[in-house]
């Protein structure tokens, strides 16, 4: 049972003078859509009545066919901790649905519910996943336009002068735990202007809404400072990008299937399969948790991101890390995703990879424990290391090219993301870019 009922939603909003509701859902590029009612509208959006037109939405369905109904999770009610002079304003996140109740194919809420339904056939109970998503501050003009001024200076965990970053990212922490969330830690990065918030654990999709809300109070929070925040995964040459590491287990009721205490790294079979599928499919699944062009100028050598496909207990240099807590807390970090991945999808297709290599039993090669960025190409070669794609071009056909995790979007949301990635690679291909006036307009 829920923590919320109808009743409870309808009284709470009269309690805290809320006026206006946001009913809030993603398209499937993981961009926030909602719809806003007032307050007299409210039972009905309760009982699932509120309609939308889809063919709207990126992703979503054709003109003859947009009619699509918002079904809220009570589960999502949450009061914004900042209002307008008329009354507060609160949001529900929302799946969606077609005109007959059944769930619609391309919503990325319910396709990671889908995901999570086949773990469930297979005996676990749930798939915690906490995420470590990075972001950048940038100074604005008096325009109110963002510029390319970071607003510090600062470094890895430094603090006010250099961190002048500070005092906002103390309020959207603020912010965010009166919103419910758990933060456990937050800190300058390792870039300028750049900042993450760690917060605590949880199951797939409450840890996807809460990424989403996380986005858009750290929007919403640094613009009340005179800051914009950005989210793109390497907004400045010559500094490190911003990641979304994925911190992930799963559990067969209170126990954590992926903790071995005899085993001599802690991981079980189970463990172990998961990873091994993570690393089968992680060519295939990059175009989902690196959806932008500009996501590939973050992989690359000499910033901490990674670019191969490995896993160690010992060292960052690869793909996937196991951190050092066990028993409950044992867990693989995944360290490809980036803050514009739809957290719907991303965490869909590496539920889906993982599950698959536990069906399979996939058997985990070596873990590789020294530097993979000074290794040279015959050295990772002989490892049998792969790189992770280095263009969008590439992550999509290697998308295209694997089954499994086409099956985890399904059809629908395949082709068209698949369709959207394609123009947006052959839009970026096509432009002259100030790189190439640079090199070439005085020489030729």
């Amino acid at each position: 049972m829920g923590k919320y009922t109808k009743e409870d939603i309808l009284r709470l909003a009269k309690e805290e003078n809320v006026k206006y509701i946001r009913l809030q859902f993603t398209d499937l590029m993981g961009i926030i859509k909602n719809v806003e009612i007032p307050l007299s509208q409210l039972p009905k959006a309760l009982d699932n009545k509120m309609m939308f037109d889809g063919s709207s939405i990126e992703g979503f369905v054709r003109i003859e066919e947009s009619d699509m109904y918002l079904a809220p999770d009570l589960d999502t009610w949450v009061v914004f901790p900042w209002g307008t002079e008329s009354g507060k304003v609160a949001r529900l996140i929302c799946d969606i649905n077609n005109p007959d109740g059944t769930p619609f194919e391309g919503d990325p809420r319910q396709i990671l519910k889908k995901v999570l339904k086949e773990a469930k056939d297979m005996g676990f109970t749930s798939f915690n996943v906490g995420p470590e998503p990075e972001f950048f501050l940038f100074k604005m003009n008096e325009k109110g336009e963002p510029t390319l001024d970071f607003n510090d200076q600062g470094g890895y965990f430094d603090f006010a002068p250099l961190d002048l970053g500070e005092n906002c990212r103390r309020d959207i922490v603020l912010a965010l735990e009166q919103m419910g969330l758990e933060i456990e830690a937050s800190h300058h990065e390792v870039a300028p202007g750049q900042h993450e918030i760690d917060f605590k654990y949880a199951d797939a999709v409450q840890a996807a809404d809460q990424i989403l809300t996380f986005k858009l109070v750290v929007k919403t929070i640094a613009r009340q400072h005179g800051l914009h925040a950005t989210f793109m995964p390497k907004p400045m040459y010559g500094v490190a990008g911003s990641g979304m590491h994925a911190n992930q287990s799963l559990f067969r009721g209170k126990e954590n299937a992926f903790y071995d205490e005899k085993d001599e790294l802690g991981l079980s079979e189970t463990a172990r399969h998961y990873l091994a599928g993570i690393l089968a499919h992680a060519r295939g699944f990059a175009a989902i948790t690196n959806p932008l062009v500009n996501s590939y100028k973050r992989l690359v050598p000499g910033y901490e991101a990674p670019c191969y496909v490995a896993w160690s207990a010992k060292n960052r240099s690869p793909l996937v890390r196991i951190p050092a807590a066990r028993g409950l807390s044992t867990r693989i970090e995944v360290r490809n995703p980036d803050p514009a991945a739809n957290p719907y999808l991303a965490l869909a297709v590496l539920l889906k990879a993982g599950l698959d290599g536990i069906k399979n039993k996939t058997v985990l090669p070596p873990s590789v424990d020294r530097n993979i960025y000074v290794m040279s190409d015959a050295e990772r070669e002989e490892s049998g290391i792969e790189n992770l794609p280095a263009s969008l071009k590439e992550a999509v056909d290697c998308l295209k090219a694997d089954p499994v995790i086409c099956e985890a979007l399904g059809e629908h949301a395949l082709l068209h993301f698949v369709e959207a990635k394609e123009i947006e690679w052959d839009i970026f291909r096509t432009r002259v870019h100030d790189w190439e006036r640079e090199q070439y307009m005085n020489i030729y």
